[in-house]
């Protein structure tokens, strides 16, 4: 892969993590475009998911540092002895968003080569783009939703989470767009959309770093990583800045008519 490719698949990679387009099928479709190979198989695609990862840790830094404190108070000698673990809000949150991966965590060890197959068919990528466009659009009938997260609604949007695996499904449109069809008030369901994702890119990430150590990789192919990892983390930063922006507003289902128009492109070119 030449540099200028990694830096290109890295930014759009950032840009649309966020944005409920699909980077994974902005990505797949963009390489079948471009010619690049991301070598070896998916990693690169996982890399970059990496650097939103860190995005995400940093943009969310001092809620997920409560997050943390409140852990460990929960669970110290002390926290242990008052029952803290039972009522602690930080403590539920957490335990619901790992209850929330185990969906994706499953379907990513049992189909992960149909994935990155899929991965390698622009067309079929281009398909499932419609599909997000349709689910985006869905949230346009949805009246102005009040709930919070709770462990069943948590779990759900883990399944929505797991068919986003899917290149082509936006994993953000997915969750968010199950979250609200459940009733979820939009501050709670873009928070936990984004907080629930990170154990799912970390574990992804640290997965395919084994696979990587058992195959080595060439100089070249590792600088290439680190130009879409860097790139991938900056401008994922400002997409989610802006994405929280945007959500605000109430205006998700317009990017239906966006994946739409990209998945229409992509069914005539890649047939």
């Amino acid at each position: 892969m030449e540099f200028i490719e990694a830096f290109l698949l890295g930014l759009l990679q950032g840009i649309t993590e966020f944005l409920p387009v699909s980077s994974s099928g902005h990505l797949a479709l963009a390489s079948a475009l471009m010619g690049a190979e991301l070598a070896p198989g998916i990693t690169f695609e996982i890399v970059v998911h990496f650097g939103s990862f860190c995005s995400i840790v940093v943009y969310f830094h001092k809620r997920i540092g409560t997050i943390l404190a409140d852990l460990f108070r929960s669970f110290s000698p002390q926290g242990i002895r008052q029952k803290r673990f039972m009522s602690d809000a930080s403590t539920r949150l957490s335990a619901i968003i790992l209850l929330s991966m185990i969906p994706a965590g499953v379907a990513y060890f049992t189909l992960k080569d149909s994935i990155e197959a899929i991965f390698f068919n622009p067309f079929l990528v281009s398909c499932m783009l419609l599909v997000t466009g349709a689910m985006l659009f869905s949230t346009r009938f949805v009246k102005d939703p009040q709930k919070e997260v709770d462990v069943k609604r948590g779990f759900m949007m883990g399944v929505a989470q797991a068919f986003a695996l899917i290149p082509g499904i936006s994993r953000s449109g997915t969750t968010i767009t199950a979250g609200l069809q459940m009733g979820i008030n939009r501050d709670s369901v873009a928070n936990f959309s984004f907080l629930m994702v990170l154990p799912v890119l970390g574990g992804a990430m640290l997965y395919d770093l084994t696979r990587i150590a058992g195959s080595g990789i060439d100089t070249v192919t590792i600088i290439s990583l680190v130009i879409g990892f860097f790139t991938s983390f900056i401008s994922g930063y400002f997409a989610l800045k802006y994405l929280i922006i945007l959500l605000k507003r109430e205006k998700i289902h317009y990017f239906a008519y966006y994946c739409w128009a990209v998945g229409i492109f992509g069914l005539f070119y890649f047939s």
